[in-house]
């Protein structure tokens, strides 16, 4: 990775605005988020992505003519349906050579997408540059960002260029377990062929985190079980990434997992044996979770940071619907 880009919506103090979201704001304020970021209505998804992608292209001094693939990963459904907003970004950044490749798997697609990358670089020796974006607009009308999950979502897009000779930040390996027993969390129900849109009919919205109790029968006892499997698949695939390079947990210099609530994040740092100030706890805190943006936002804040040195290797680490549950190891 040859430089970085990134754009935020507006910041908004949690406790000012939890009421506007959930009747229950002492659950939301026990998260321990500080702070959100929301953009107005008028900001899509893809003018994020764009903004952000711009901002990457100045500072590395590369024209988006030169790109060779622009890859966009993607948390929330974009502006239009039966469209692609990865090849919309193309076409705005006149990047007009490059491959565009969309990555839709939730949160998880902001570590997925170097997996991505590199293998396109291995089947396409010819592709020298390329451009990689996270990004993160909540559709408040179907998910609403502070009650459907323990995350408190944000509004953000990040971006990277990638060159393949580039001597820092480069792809070492990446792992990801899937399991699709659990692919109906979250799903919206209407609006998909199973079921249009139809006039008149009430606006929906995606299923919400009590609605997976009745994945459990609402069992207590098999709801953290699922939990306790969640956080110990985010060990495996963190051990499983860092095997692939002949690397332990213990010589990673960062872990950055998702931007997630201070009772995960501390469940999962415990489980892979790592102290939470190796992590990305405060910046999730600080700033809430960008889904699919998440992972480069942190480390191009470590990167700002001085937190990384040179040959010092990063875990990009976290889960998403689907589930998946993904690894990726980036040499610094």
């Amino acid at each position: 990775m040859v430089s970085f880009g990134s754009v935020l919506g507006e910041p908004a103090a949690v406790a000012d605005i939890a009421a506007e979201y959930t009747e229950d704001v002492e659950r939301v304020l026990e998260y321990g988020y500080r702070a959100i970021h929301r953009c107005p209505p008028e900001v899509g998804l893809t003018d994020l992505a764009e903004d952000a992608a711009r901002r990457a292209l100045k500072e590395s001094g590369i024209d988006a003519g030169e790109l060779d693939l622009v890859v966009l990963a993607i948390t929330d459904i974009p502006e239009y349906l039966y469209w692609d907003p990865a090849a919309s970004l193309q076409a705005r950044l006149g990047a007009d050579r490059a491959e565009a490749v969309l990555i839709a798997q939730g949160c998880v697609g902001g570590i997925t997408c170097f997996d991505t990358l590199a293998g396109r670089f291995a089947t396409h020796p010819e592709y020298r540059r390329a451009l990689v974006v996270g990004a993160n607009r909540t559709c408040e009308d179907y998910w609403n960002r502070m009650d459907t999950h323990s995350l408190l979502f944000s509004d953000a897009a990040a971006a990277a260029v990638v060159d393949r000779d580039h001597p820092r930040l480069r792809w070492r390996a990446s792992e990801v377990i899937t399991d699709g027993r659990y692919a109906d969390f979250f799903l919206l129900e209407q609006g998909g062929a199973a079921d249009p849109f139809r006039t008149g009919a009430p606006t929906p919205t995606a299923r919400d985190a009590w609605d997976i109790m009745e994945f459990f029968d609402y069992d207590a006892d098999r709801f953290e079980a699922f939990i306790d499997l969640m956080n110990d698949r985010v060990r495996e695939v963190v051990e499983r990434a860092c095997r692939r390079v002949g690397a332990r947990v213990s010589d990673l210099s960062r872990v950055v997992l998702l931007n997630d609530n201070r009772q995960t994040l501390t469940a999962q740092a415990q489980r892979l044996g790592v102290p939470l100030t190796r992590t990305n706890l405060e910046i999730s805190l600080a700033r809430g979770h960008f889904g699919a943006a998440d992972h480069l936002l942190n480390l191009q804040h470590h990167l700002s940071a001085g937190d990384l040195g040179a040959g010092e290797l990063v875990a990009l680490a976290g889960m998403g619907r689907g589930m998946h549950w993904a690894a990726t190891i980036v040499a610094c």
